[in-house]
């Protein structure tokens, strides 16, 4: 799919740095409502710095982030879940010592976007059943889940934040290739059930698979965009990325 004049989440001349590094050089990017959209590139291309400042968890140098045209670029973290901006972090960020359910509860009433109360409890169950291996050992720790299904936990806490648009940073990183397919079958189902997605993803074959449009960065800058199944014929993007011709 093409990416429209009038984009959910509107990214313009972003730019964020670590002292002296530049680690975002002046990105733009846009994310239509319904649509899958990927960033792919290297090990320290940018990515997961450019989630970071969306979500407001990484400080902008310059840049505008605008969603359904409010302006968000610079708030603090709560104000952007607030307005429904909500990351599912590289590596989790679960409540390991707490069980299951103490992670889920805790998402469902905390966040500012929090369900009435008497809302939560069937919000909650809805994710048990997305998600039956968690509903099954809801009373065990977190830190006692394998990582897909400590992955699993995250997203299911991303999604009772009601996010407008579900950022995601590597969900397949550090799990087995059954997995990895199991967690973007998941993020497929997700996606039909009309939630919009932004995806960060070192796998760029699954990434372009899943996704609708797709933007590939390097050394803080995006180097090309255009519909994902074109880029996953583009010969540069087979040489760097997907390993040679994927036919």
């Amino acid at each position: 799919m093409s990416v429209p004049s009038t984009p959910l989440l509107e990214v313009r001349d972003l730019r964020v740095a670590y002292g002296h590094v530049q680690a975002v050089r002046g990105i733009s990017l846009s994310v239509p409502a319904g649509a899958i959209v990927t960033l792919i590139g290297p090990n320290g291309a940018g990515k997961s710095s450019t989630l970071g400042a969306i979500s407001g968890l990484v400080r902008l140098r310059a840049g505008s982030v605008r969603l359904e045209g409010r302006e968000l670029g610079g708030v603090p973290a709560h104000e952007a879940v607030a307005a429904g901006l909500v990351l599912v972090p590289e590596g989790r960020a679960i409540l390991a010592r707490m069980s299951i359910e103490e992670n889920l509860v805790l998402a469902a009433e905390s966040r500012p976007r929090a369900l009435p109360a008497a809302e939560r409890p069937a919000a909650i169950e809805a994710q048990y059943a997305r998600f039956p291996v968690l509903g099954e050992r809801r009373r065990a720790l977190a830190g006692t889940l394998s990582g897909g299904e400590q992955q699993m936990l995250a997203i299911a806490r991303g999604l009772l934040a009601r996010p407008r648009i579900l950022m995601l940073d590597e969900p397949s990183m550090g799990l087995a290739p059954q997995m990895v397919d199991r967690i973007f079958d998941l993020v497929a189902d997700i996606h039909r059930e009309g939630t919009t997605i932004l995806l960060v993803e070192q796998n760029a074959r699954t990434a372009l698979a899943v996704s609708d449009y797709a933007y590939v960065l390097e050394r803080g800058e995006i180097v090309l965009e255009g519909p994902s199944a074109t880029l996953a014929a583009d010969p540069r993007v087979q040489a760097a990325y997907l390993g040679g011709d994927v036919g």
